[in-house]
């Protein structure tokens, strides 16, 4: 099972459709205080469906609190389109954290800090754009991340 985690996340309605993924993917969610909405917010709820209620999904006060339920710092991906190492080059394994940053500025240097810079990954892009939306951006690395999985478990 992977785990998506969203720093701060801003807008109700990705947050909604990222939780709806996690269901489909049968994935943990991890959501970092503060946010931008109210979790009870229509727009998250319907965003999410009648899937919302089949989420497995956590909260926390702050960037500490999360930081200690990590049983391996290795395994934390966190996702910058300033980093330069792509997903593709990344090789994920179940139980990894994804960890996905605020709409509006992505992750700050002080979390991106506290881990490996070769954990910071990026989805390679058009130059014509600075980034993709967060949602779109979970299902882009969630899907890498199943596809290596699922290859791996086949070798097995």
């Amino acid at each position: 099972m992977l785990n998506i985690v969203l720093v701060e996340p801003e807008i109700p309605n990705n947050t909604g459709n990222i939780g709806r993924l996690c269901v489909g993917t049968q994935s943990r969610l991890h959501l970092i205080h503060p946010f931008g909405f109210v979790i009870n917010d229509k727009n998250l709820k319907r965003s999410g469906l009648d899937y919302w209620v089949h989420l497995d999904v956590t909260e926390y006060q702050n960037i500490q609190e999360w930081i200690t339920q990590i049983p391996d710092k290795s395994r934390v991906f966190l996702m910058s389109s300033h980093a330069t190492t792509s997903i593709y080059e990344a090789e994920f394994q179940d139980g990894d954290w994804l960890v996905f940053g605020k709409e509006s500025v992505g992750l700050s240097q002080e979390i991106l800090g506290l881990f490996d810079p070769k954990n910071h990954l990026t989805i390679p892009m058009s130059p014509l754009i600075r980034s993709f939306n967060i949602a779109n951006s979970v299902a882009f690395v969630v899907g890498e991340a199943k596809r290596q999985i699922s290859v791996i478990k086949l070798r097995i």
